[in-house]
């Protein structure tokens, strides 16, 4: 900027994106259209400090050569197909165009400074640095664990998978960069699987610290518990498209779904069992075909469950355990226990067992949700420990516990 008198960062320089034409690109990307940018790729280019029109001028830099991974990354990519489609169409449209090389260093004063002499006023850019923090960070905690090769266990065993969780902005960094690094150094695993997400708005408008668009996960801890915050999240997550937060939807589906279908369900079962039997699951006696369809839906509703994490499904394994849910619900409706005790207490007492085996299942495949309510529940069964020790299983309720 010759007003400035600086080099600026790439995010420094505004402009037109060439592709979209959204007015407000940077000269890293543009979050109208995701592609990444050169800052001189912009139409009408600006600085974002005074508004003035930058210059060109020529500067020596280091490169990641891009180009040379082309053909790599376009063979890596050819089994994706469980990506997400958002994240393997981006991807393999990036590709497409055809691989660029892009400058890893900026004359800049902050960063991580060039380990080469004659290069102090340059510094490595944060797109280049940041992702080799996932690697870094692994090799540091191995050796503050005091076990400084235990990093390799995820790295380069085979059988490890790494997941990149991510928002559908820093999709291409993911995809093409970040796999491009490692290629290029060799002997890591390049990811498995990059969930990227899409956009959670709020009232329509996208979160803006600035503009007071947006809520904090502190200032929502401040006033409701973790488990709700998480059970919308879950069931709200913008997975493939962009989705919308918003208070009375945020309220609907707590008190409609998670208070109504699942809490109320441990309630009715936990309370009526703890005033008709002592506080204990009573023993069962002969199961009907309605509770056998309930214990005989568990192991599927778990294999159901954990398939969906696996793929990264998420909404779809809240579904499936909701599901899980509203059956048992059913269950307890048509046997209605409060009403069988009167005349049939073994009848009475074989249904809740039935009830209780569900929700120890329903303890596990919530528990990636819901962590804190599924161990409350966990021990109100009866069970000790911590409900993850268990494994992926919905261990079997013994009567009399």
């Amino acid at each position: 900027c010759p007003a400035d008198g600086r080099f600026l960062p790439d995010r420094y320089v505004e402009g037109a994106c060439p592709h979209c034409g959204n007015l407000k690109a940077r000269g890293d990307q543009c979050d109208g259209c995701g592609r990444t940018l050169n800052p001189e790729d912009l139409v009408n280019w600006r600085c974002r400090l005074c508004g003035t029109p930058p210059e060109s001028r020529e500067s020596r830099h280091f490169f990641l050569r891009l180009s040379a991974f082309q053909e790599p990354l376009t063979k890596w990519i050819k089994d994706k197909d469980y990506w997400r489609p958002n994240v393997l169409n981006f991807t393999r449209g990036f590709l497409a165009d055809g691989l660029k090389d892009r400058a890893i260093t900026r004359d800049i004063s902050w960063g991580i400074p060039i380990p080469l002499p004659g290069y102090d006023s340059k510094r490595i850019y944060v797109w280049f640095e940041a992702v080799i923090g996932y690697l870094s960070a692994a090799k540091e905690w191995a050796q503050r664990q005091g076990t400084p090769e235990a990093w390799r266990d995820w790295w380069q065993d085979p059988s490890a998978r790494v997941y990149n969780f991510i928002g559908k902005d820093n999709i291409p960094f993911h995809t093409i960069i970040w796999p491009a690094i490692l290629m290029g150094y060799g002997g890591h695993n390049l990811p498995y699987d990059v969930p990227a997400n899409e956009y959670m708005n709020f009232g329509g408008a996208k979160a803006s610290k600035s503009a007071g668009v947006g809520v904090t996960v502190p200032e929502m801890l401040a006033h409701f518990d973790p488990d709700p915050i998480r059970y919308y999240i879950a069931v709200n997550m913008p997975e493939t498209s962009d989705s919308d937060f918003s208070w009375p939807d945020f309220l609907r589906r707590n008190n409609d779904e998670l208070v109504a279908t699942y809490g109320n369900l441990a309630h009715r079962v936990l309370s009526f069992t703890h005033r008709s039997f002592g506080g204990k699951i009573p023993e069962p006696g002969p199961v009907d075909a309605a509770g056998q369809a309930v214990l005989d839906g568990l192991p599927i509703a778990l294999k159901a469950v954990g398939e969906s994490l696996a793929r990264c499904h998420f909404r779809d394994g809240l579904q499936r355990w909701m599901a899980l849910a509203q059956q048992v619900n059913r269950y307890i409706d048509a046997k209605a226990p409060w009403k069988a005790i009167r005349t049939d207490r073994q009848d009475a007492a074989t249904s809740l067992w039935v009830c209780a085996n569900a929700l120890s299942c329903l303890a596990t495949v919530t528990y990636p949700y819901l962590p804190f309510s599924s161990q409350r529940l966990h021990e109100m069964l009866g069970f000790s420990g911590e409900t993850q020790a268990r494994g992926w299983t919905g261990p079997p309720v013994p009567g009399g516990q």
